[in-house]
C-alpha cells in the first residue's frame, strides 16, 4: 500500500456497493457540496481526479478510486462571457462562465459572480455554494433539491 492509498478512503470496488447516500453518486456529491465540502473521486492506479466523484476511472478503467476533499480556490483557466443562454437562465444574461483551475490542479466549470470584463485568466476565485431556496432563479426546476455552486472574485494571494 503506498501513502497515498493511505490518504483517499477506500472507494466502492462493485456496483452492488454504491448506495444513494455515496459520495459516488450525484446525491452524495450534492449532500456534501450542501455542506460546503467539494469532493473528488482519485484514481489509486493512475492519479486521475474526477469530479463529480464516479465509482470508475474514465482513464483507466479502474474501480481503485478513493474520495478526496478538494480545495475551493483556485485561478481562472479559460473564460467566456453567455449572452444568449438557454431560455431557463435567459434573465441572468450576460453569463459569465469560466474554467477554473483549483488549487489541486483539478479543473471545474462553473459560473463567475463577476462582469466578463473584470476577469483575466489567472484571476483567482473561490468556490461559493448557493442554497437552491435561497436562489431559485438561478438553476433548472429539476435541479431544485441540489446546491449549485457559483466562482466569486477573491484577493490574489
Amino acid at each position: 500500500m503506498s501513502d497515498r492509498d493511505a490518504d483517499y478512503p477506500e472507494g466502492p470496488l462493485a456496483p452492488k456497493e454504491i448506495t444513494a447516500e455515496s459520495p459516488f453518486t450525484l446525491p452524495g456529491f450534492f449532500d456534501a457540496l450542501s455542506e460546503g465540502r467539494l469532493l473528488a473521486a482519485v484514481c489509486r492506479d493512475c492519479d486521475t481526479v474526477l469530479v463529480p466523484p464516479r465509482p470508475a476511472c474514465h482513464d483507466c478503467g479502474s474501480r481503485r478510486v478513493g474520495i478526496a476533499e478538494q480545495p475551493k480556490t483556485g485561478e481562472v483557466y479559460s473564460y467566456t462571457e453567455i449572452s444568449r443562454p438557454p431560455t431557463a437562465f435567459e434573465h441572468l444574461a450576460p453569463l459569465t462562465v469560466a474554467i477554473v483551475e483549483l488549487d489541486s490542479g483539478v479543473r471545474l466549470t462553473g459560473r463567475v459572480d463577476a462582469d466578463y470584463d473584470d476577469l483575466a485568466i489567472g484571476t483567482p476565485v473561490e468556490l461559493t455554494v448557493r442554497d437552491p431556496d435561497v436562489d431559485a432563479e438561478a438553476h433548472l426546476s429539476y435541479e431544485g433539491d441540489w446546491p449549485f455552486h457559483v466562482f466569486a472574485l477573491r484577493e490574489a494571494v
